[in-house]
């Protein structure tokens, strides 16, 4: 009776890292293969060392036959809430495969060693692939659940135009939109009387209070109280969140906040909450942010976000326009149940 042939050894393995001991080599993994080099200590410090929802997973491909480390991928941990019932969830990032192993096999073996370890402790994975990610994410096994909108609103169309369309064409036209706009700003304001807005550079305990106090509605959301806030923003390697706070401007009782960035003339929401969000930001707030944004120099406004058709509807319904998507792909539990429905904003990714 002849032998059996002898198994063959997988080219690669995955094992599982450790935050504490493998800083460095995932430093290394990184080094000339994600971002920029001066943010990447900085960026594991914060988002691998000091996430108050636990460690991310961390899992490391190593070349067996020379026995290099090759490549890294993790799943930041974050907490989640569905109809009152709180979930495990886990967002993909910073997947990086050494140059000379940047064929598909090895994504593949280094996503799958993710998607079984969160399978083990988390209710949700999920993740926003670039377009070259994508097929690894489909042949691994995930699924499209959402899609990412980026929607935005021009404020000063006259600092607008030029970026899109010759200037010549563009100041006359500038001319006249923002004298419309003036129009719809001046009927908005009398809307909103009741309100009065404030600027400030760091999270504010009344918005714990507002978390508290208002519907979450059905879709899966991480709550957005201040151990959020301040880890994903204020604590930060990144550029300078502000937040705007909208108040009812006779009790002076928080009633909406806008977590954002400003990038020149741009503003960008990285976040956002309301009294009335589990249905859709109220008109009236988004209005207040609009004439603060205006008022702070600022000639466009952008927001992304995934989430039911009202909340998204209420974007729309304020004057916004959708202007890019990204994918979401991502694994459910069998025991996370029915209801797939998301609030995702940008602050629910990495950076």
């Amino acid at each position: 009776m002849s032998a059996s042939p002898a198994r063959s050894q997988p080219e690669y393995v995955t094992f599982a890292g450790d935050v504490r001991r493998d800083r460095e080599a995932v430093l290394a993994a990184w080094r000339g293969n994600i971002g920029q080099e001066q943010r990447h200590a900085p960026k594991f410090d914060w988002f691998y060392r000091a996430c108050p929802f636990g460690e991310p997973l961390v899992r490391l491909l190593r070349h067996a036959p020379t026995g290099a480390l090759v490549g890294v991928g993790a799943a930041g941990q974050r907490r989640m809430f569905r109809a009152g019932r709180e979930l495990r969830a886990g967002v993909l990032v910073d997947l990086a495969v050494a140059t000379e192993h940047r064929s598909l096999g090895p994504a593949i073996t280094l996503q799958k060693a993710l998607m079984s370890a969160g399978e083990e402790r988390l209710d949700l994975l999920y993740g926003f692939p670039n377009p070259k990610a994508a097929p690894v994410f489909k042949r691994v096994g995930y699924e499209k659940i959402g899609e990412l909108v980026r929607y935005a609103r021009v404020l000063r169309y006259r600092r607008q135009l030029p970026r899109v369309m010759p200037a010549a064409a563009a100041l006359p036209l500038g001319v006249l939109l923002d004298g419309a706009t003036r129009i719809r700003q001046a009927v908005a304001a009398r809307r909103a009387r009741e309100l009065r807005t404030e600027w400030v550079d760091q999270v504010v305990p009344e918005m714990d209070d507002l978390w508290r106090r208002s519907d979450h509605g059905e879709a899966a959301i991480a709550a957005r109280d201040t151990v959020l806030l301040r880890w994903r923003f204020d604590e930060a390697p990144l550029p300078r969140t502000r937040y705007l706070l909208v108040r009812d401007a006779t009790s002076g009782v928080l009633e909406a906040w806008f977590a954002c960035q400003p990038d020149g003339a741009d503003l960008h929401i990285r976040d956002f909450w309301s009294i009335d969000a589990a249905e859709g930001v109220g008109e009236r707030f988004i209005d207040a942010l609009a004439r603060a944004a205006r008022r702070a120099g600022h000639a466009l406004l952008s927001v992304e976000y995934a989430g039911p058709a009202p909340r998204a509807g209420a974007w729309l319904d304020a004057g916004f326009v959708p202007r890019s998507r990204r994918p979401i792909f991502g694994k459910w539990s069998r025991s996370a149940g029915e209801g797939r429905q998301l609030h995702l904003t940008a602050a629910d990714e990495d950076e």
